[in-house]
Order: C-alpha cells, then sequence, then structure tokens
C-alpha cells in the first residue's frame, strides 16, 4: 500500500513538474513573440525590454574590464535602447568587448536556468544587487537612474515575497528571456548599423570586423552559432529529466 502511494506521488509530482515547464516555455515563446512580432509589443513588455538592454551593456561593460580597459559608464533611453562607453585595447580586446554584449544575455541566461533550480532567491538577489550597483557605478542618464532603479527594487521585492515555486518560475522564465535574447534579434547579427538613442552607431558585429577584419556577417554567423549551444544548454537544465531537489 505504502509502494502504492509513493508512486502515485511520485507520478503525481512527475505531472507537475512537467506541466510547469510547458507554461513556463509557453510564457518565454509569448514574450519573445509579443517583443518581436506584435506592433508595441516592447513597449507593452517594456520592463523585459529594458532588462534585456541592461543585461546586453552590461556584457559589453564587464567583457571591457576583463581585457584590462575600462567601462566609463552606461546610458539607458526612453527607447529602451542603451549603449556601454568603453575604453578597451584595440585589436583583440575590442572586438571581445563588442562580442560580450552578444554573448552576455545568452550566457547569463543559461546560468540562470542551471543555478535557479537550486538557488532561485539568492539567484533574483544577486540579479537586483547588481542592477542597483550599476546606478553607482555606471548609469548616468535620468532614464537609466529611475528604470533599472525600479527594476533593481522590484526584482528584490518579487525575491523576497515570491512563493518557492513562484521565485523558482520567475527566475526560470528571466533565463529563458535572456538566453534567447540574442536570436531573437537576429536581424541586429546581420546589420552593419543600429539606432541607439536615436542615432546611428555600428553595430557590435561591424565593430568585431573592424577589430579584427573579415564581413560582418561571418561573425554574426559565428555569435548565433554560440549562441545556440548556449540556448541547448540552458533549454537541457530546464527540460531534462532530473528533479528539482
Amino acid at each position: 500500500m505504502d509502494a502504492a502511494r509513493l508512486e502515485v506521488s511520485a507520478t503525481n509530482a512527475d505531472t507537475h513538474q512537467t506541466r510547469a515547464r510547458i507554461a513556463l516555455i509557453a510564457g518565454a515563446i509569448l514574450i519573445l513573440a509579443l517583443q518581436r512580432w506584435v506592433p508595441m509589443g516592447r513597449l507593452i513588455l517594456y520592463p523585459f525590454t529594458l532588462l534585456s538592454t541592461w543585461v546586453h551593456e552590461m556584457g559589453h561593460g564587464l567583457t571591457a574590464l576583463l581585457v584590462g580597459g575600462r567601462f566609463l559608464k552606461l546610458d539607458i533611453f526612453a527607447d529602451a535602447s542603451g549603449m556601454a562607453h568603453l575604453a578597451v585595447p584595440r585589436g583583440l580586446g575590442s572586438a571581445l568587448s563588442s562580442a560580450g554584449g552578444l554573448l552576455g544575455p545568452p550566457l547569463f541566461g543559461a546560468l540562470c536556468l542551471i543555478i535557479a533550480r537550486r538557488a532561485a532567491r539568492p539567484l533574483l538577489l544577486v540579479l537586483a544587487a547588481g542592477l542597483l550597483l550599476s546606478l553607482v557605478l555606471w548609469v548616468r542618464t535620468l532614464v537609466g537612474l529611475f528604470t533599472v532603479g525600479g527594476l533593481g527594487i522590484s526584482i528584490a521585492i518579487l525575491a523576497r515575497f515570491l512563493p518557492g515555486n513562484g521565485r523558482l518560475f520567475f527566475a526560470q522564465l528571466l533565463g529563458l528571456l535572456f538566453v534567447f535574447d540574442t536570436l531573437a534579434r537576429g536581424d541586429y547579427l546581420f546589420t552593419e548599423g543600429a539606432r541607439v538613442g536615436g542615432a546611428l552607431h555600428p553595430s557590435d558585429v561591424a565593430s568585431i570586423a573592424t577589430s579584427l577584419g573579415g564581413p560582418y556577417l561571418l561573425w554574426g554567423g559565428l555569435i548565433a552559432c554560440l549562441s545556440g549551444v548556449l540556448i541547448v544548454v540552458g533549454l537541457y537544465s530546464v527540460l531534462g529529466r532530473g528533479r528539482r531537489p
């Protein structure tokens, strides 16, 4: 009898876990579809769009620090575009800093998906702390101060008051959004320029091509492949057969 009850309990747990995974993937697909294909979708989902921009620009800035450069400041604009102002060595250092913004979101997203199953609350608190710390160190636009600060406070509150399953769902949802971010904006990987704060600037892949040579389309394709690998790693951590402890 006890064995039968345990089997039923395990079956119910597996069913609940499967439904949670389906809801998570469906939620991420819905948000990505709204951002990508629905008119005004990026405005409707402004906080998520802004958070993705912040992770992208922080990818530039933190990579610049890793290659021995300087992260001078971070501009966030009302249209949810952003720009990291850097001082980095020319050549490889500059190219890596440009690539850091493109690979930063999928890399961070994959880490979120891996860590969330065991430590959703600490993960969200670290993200909130990173947002608030960036205000002190790098964010200088008025829009950035209000929006990035608001995101940091909101995520800290959610980390504190959401129930366990809610924290896990939210942390994994953010992870999925980050891990898909670069490929979801795939046209940016294959263009020479983009508008930031209303002004036209070279794209990240064009900057890589300028630093290392070769066509920007080649670098865009390489970044897309690396992003795809990170997506597979992230999805496996969510859809794998292992259970959350």
